[in-house]
């Protein structure tokens, strides 16, 4: 990542996660907070790794990395993900993809992961996939170049795969 797309990142989350300074302490500076964000969604770190990397604490850091990453999804939805609404929108993916790849009428490169997780309090099966583990899923559809167009995290990993695709089919038109 440049400094610069640092800075236009820092400069846009600011409104979303400056705190006002007390008399008990100074807040964290929102270009710290943001680093050691991305550096645990880079890296996978543990927060202990994270804490001695940034010289704040561990129990800080769980507590503002949710916060970081939801102000994130917040300010650069609309500018990251753009789900084709319209016809003209659709034949413009297609388009892309027949060019740039020799695939004809594709319409986006869909996967998914089970991240696997444990299994919550009182969740029965709901999260128990067919792999053998508790997981949610990630699914993602991307067009010819590397654009995701569509991003869906948190399905239950024992929901059916239909519930994935009919969130995709509503939520893209």
């Amino acid at each position: 990542m440049t400094l610069d797309l640092f800075q236009e990142m820092v400069e846009k989350l600011t409104p979303h996660l400056m705190k006002q300074t007390t008399f008990m302490r100074e807040p964290l500076e929102v270009g710290l907070k943001l680093a050691a964000t991305l550096r645990f969604l880079a890296t996978g770190n543990s927060y202990p790794r994270l804490q001695y990397s940034f010289r704040v604490e561990a129990s800080t850091i769980c507590k503002f990395l949710p916060e970081v990453c939801k102000a994130i999804i917040e300010v650069f939805r609309d500018e990251v993900l753009s789900c084709p609404k319209t016809e003209e929108e659709w034949k413009e993916v297609a388009e892309l993809f027949s060019s740039r790849w020799s695939y004809h009428n594709c319409l986006g490169a869909l996967d998914g992961k089970h991240i696997a997780m444990k299994k919550p309090p009182k969740a029965g099966s709901l999260c128990y996939n067919y792999k053998g583990f508790h997981s949610i899923v990630l699914m993602a559809v991307a067009d010819a170049g590397y654009k995701f167009l569509y991003v869906d995290v948190g399905t239950e990993g024992g929901a059916p795969l239909s519930q994935s695709f009919c969130l995709l089919s509503c939520s893209c038109g």
